[in-house]
């Protein structure tokens, strides 16, 4: 892993340059895109954007702002230019995105330990920066769309053509402006395409805060970061390109939606119990214990979030919500808890059958109560390590780390 390092940096500090670099470029190249004059291309441009947005927030807003900087035509007009779009955000914006792709590279030669918060503190970013531009950047996309197509106003949308006063726009409809009621069914589907895919990108930020190898996140990192470079320069070539390949993207994202709201609520559940420590204000339950469900559990979705209920007589069930709205539905074990133990890990633990079979993930706010949770059900495996914890471990045995028990005559 240590000598992949270096390749690693250098790969995403050079994507992460590509993409913003691209997008500040793209004015001059806009000459080809704006032979497409149809009323249609705005959409395609809007699609485009909305979902390079979503990809990575942070970087997508921070480079469509730096883009529409350097379009713009004269100090006035980038003094009207909207808050993301000033030089007081998008420099330190794109300067933040560069200090995590440093930090996942080099991640690559330092133990997880020492990075993990960091991990933590990138994912919570992510999801503020998503919140933002879902809030403000992503209807302000929207809204420019519909006024080119509307008035033929020559608003930068990121490789948008500017439209001559034709087509809709040329159609008074008995004097009526309906470009509001336009905006007002265009924004929520805005909305919902940026959070489908935002869902999947987010998805990547928590695998990277599961994952125990820098060399891992560094490449996460990096694919995303290849998926909007090309997505950019897809949609400054030609905008239904960008349209066609941001639709891919839209399709692969919403068929693994439901994975990634699992996976999101688990990264946000984690970093809550980290950032606050709550391990050291919390003690397990005798019943009911929340915990995310494993490959294990039949019939349940991994990483699903529910209640490890014990009846009075029975077997465990795990009693759970589906998109954690829906009416609770419930699943039985298929072993007794005498034939499962807990797994102690580095940072959080895990709830295993006697087959090795992960059951459930208990959330990190339980790491050091294991031995409670395991009798509170019964559990006859009691508390071993496992992962990393097992790994070091095993080598400290190795280096004689703790007294040589006798063999046995």
């Amino acid at each position: 892993m240590k000598r992949l390092a270096p390749w690693t940096l250098l790969l995403v500090t050079v994507l992460v340059l590509v993409v913003p670099l691209a997008l500040a470029a793209a004015a001059p190249a806009q000459a080809s895109a704006k032979s497409d004059r149809s009323p249609a291309a705005p959409i395609a441009s809007a699609v485009s954007t909305v979902t390079g947005i979503a990809i990575s927030p942070l970087l997508g807003t921070g480079a469509y702002g730096a883009y529409q900087w350097f379009s713009a035509k004269d100090e006035a007009a980038r003094a009207a230019l909207p808050w993301y779009a000033q030089v007081s955000f998008w420099v330190p914006a794109l300067l933040l995105v560069g200090l995590c792709a440093a930090k996942d590279a080099l991640g690559a030669a330092v133990p997880p330990g020492l990075k993990k918060p960091l991990d933590v503190m990138e994912t919570v970013e992510n999801k503020f920066s998503g919140l933002i531009a879902a809030g403000a950047v992503v209807p302000f996309a929207v809204n420019t769309m519909t006024k080119m197509l509307f008035d033929g106003t020559s608003v930068a949308v990121a490789e948008a053509p500017i439209l001559a006063t034709s087509g809709v726009a040329s159609i008074h409809l008995a004097a009526a402006d309906i470009t509001w009621l336009l905006s007002l069914l265009t924004v929520p589907f805005g909305l919902a395409v940026f959070a489908v895919v935002w869902l999947g990108s987010h998805a990547i930020n928590v695998l990277i805060l599961l994952s125990p190898w820098g060399a891992i996140d560094a490449g996460l990192k990096a694919a995303r970061t290849a998926l909007l470079g090309l997505v950019t320069v897809a949609a400054t070539i030609n905008p239904w390109v960008g349209a066609v390949l941001s639709l891919v993207v839209i399709v692969v994202a919403y068929l693994v939606a439901g994975w990634a709201f699992r996976l999101s609520i688990f990264g946000s559940v984690f970093c809550w119990d980290f950032l606050t420590r709550r391990r050291h204000r919390f003690a397990p339950a005798e019943n009911e214990n929340l915990m995310f469900a494993g490959s294990g559990c039949p019939g349940v979705p991994v990483r699903t979030y529910g209640r490890l209920v014990k009846p009075a007589a029975g077997s465990l069930e795990f009693r759970y919500r589906p998109w954690l709205v829906l009416p609770e539905r419930s699943a039985t074990l298929p072993v007794e808890p005498r034939q499962l133990a807990i797994g102690e890990g580095l940072f959080f633990s895990d709830v295993v059958a006697e087959d090795g079979a992960t059951l459930f993930s208990l959330p990190p706010r339980y790491h050091g109560h294991e031995p409670a949770v395991a009798k509170a059900y019964a559990m006859g495996g009691g508390v071993k390590p496992a992962g990393l914890r097992k790994a070091w471990g095993a080598l400290r045995d190795m280096l004689g780390g703790r007294a040589m028990e006798k063999a046995p005559a």
